[in-house]
């Protein structure tokens, strides 16, 4: 990859600017003027901006990083590159037009830190946006690759040292407790059978007096290729009961949109306008007080039980993450992106 690949020009929206930081790796774009430096911004950089009350359309350099650090010469970029957790380096000449951008070695392997909490999966749905797949096999055991799909979330958390899973079933559970009861790797897996449907959130209730720490619950179609660190941070930090992982989603309107004022007037036109919202990925970071609100065996989707702690006065935030660092395996169209992005094929 060319080093200007890494490079968008100072007057791009955020909105621009974080498509390109989703295309490369590492995921930083520097900000330019002709080729002068100018910024550098990062997925953090904009999380943080947009947090303080920035917008999408807002200018991408009013989120960047203005001090960023640069180097003269490759040997230069590189001891700079090493002294810290750095993930790249521009190079500069005395004009400070890039020359260059070292981004260390090919294919670095980084290990991901220790987060060591428990993680509960939701997989007691039926799947009905899988069909017909899940007429035959539930929803955590569609294949996406060479794993299932709950097998892909379970590794994702396992990066982290997240490795004690509890896990709710009802529909075919006895199909996806044979499938682990004969997996070759061994998981630490506690079983929660469901009597009835409790949706996404009512199954909860049997985790009462068993958890007793931070822990991450999400429904087995999703996955993050995003810094569970970086959120379990953001959730302490901000001391919160329940932190919701949502994504932006831009989709363009395939057609003009006409805003009609009186007696058919035409106050605006666009043509194939995008919009941009916040959609709930379904993880989210949870308190265990919060299991103790949760009635018993009493249907309930989570995101109602998110409104419940806000009602009762208690800390809810939203942490943002790119579309693209969101994989929805809920949907029949989305398994060949996902394979194409967990195997890059």
């Amino acid at each position: 990859m060319n080093y200007m690949d890494y490079c968008v020009d100072v007057s791009v929206t955020i909105k621009d600017a974080m498509k390109c930081i989703e295309i490369v790796k590492p995921k930083i774009v520097f900000l330019v003027e002709g080729k002068r430096l100018k910024a550098s911004l990062t997925d953090g950089d904009v999380r943080r901006f947009l947090l303080a009350g920035g917008a999408l359309t807002d200018l991408a350099i009013d989120a960047g990083n203005k001090n960023t650090l640069y180097a003269k010469t490759t040997t230069g970029a590189k001891e700079l590159y090493h002294q810290k957790n750095f993930v790249a380096i521009p190079i500069v000449n005395d004009e400070r037009e890039l020359t260059d951008i070292y981004i260390g070695e090919k294919n670095r392997m980084e290990k991901q830190e220790s987060l060591n909490i428990p993680v509960v999966i939701n997989a007691g749905g039926k799947g009905t946006r899988l069909e017909p797949y899940t007429k035959i096999l539930p929803k955590p055991l569609i294949p996406v690759g060479e794993m299932p799909i709950i097998e892909h979330i379970m590794q994702n958390f396992m990066d982290y040292d997240c490795e004690q899973f509890s896990i709710i079933v009802n529909y075919k559970k006895d199909l996806i407790k044979a499938y682990f009861a004969d997996c070759d790797k061994k998981y630490d897996i506690t079983w929660y059978d469901e009597d009835k449907p409790l949706g996404t959130g009512g199954g909860l209730c049997y985790l009462k007096g068993k958890i007793d720490t931070t822990f991450f619950f999400t429904n087995c179609d999703n996955l993050l290729l995003s810094n569970y660190g970086s959120m379990l941070r953001f959730h302490r930090e901000n001391k919160n009961v329940i932190t919701m992982v949502c994504a932006y989603k831009n989709i363009v309107i395939p057609y003009g949109v006409v805003d009609m004022g009186l007696n058919g007037s035409i106050n605006s036109m666009e043509e194939k306008p995008e919009i941009s919202f916040l959609t709930n990925t379904g993880i989210y970071i949870v308190e265990p007080e919060v299991l103790s609100d949760i009635e018993d065996n009493v249907f309930i989707g989570f995101p109602d039980i998110v409104k419940m702690q806000m009602e009762k006065g208690k800390k809810v935030s939203v942490y943002p993450v790119s579309e693209n660092e969101w994989l929805d395996m809920g949907q029949l169209s989305e398994l060949d992106k996902m394979r194409e992005k967990l195997y890059d094929e």
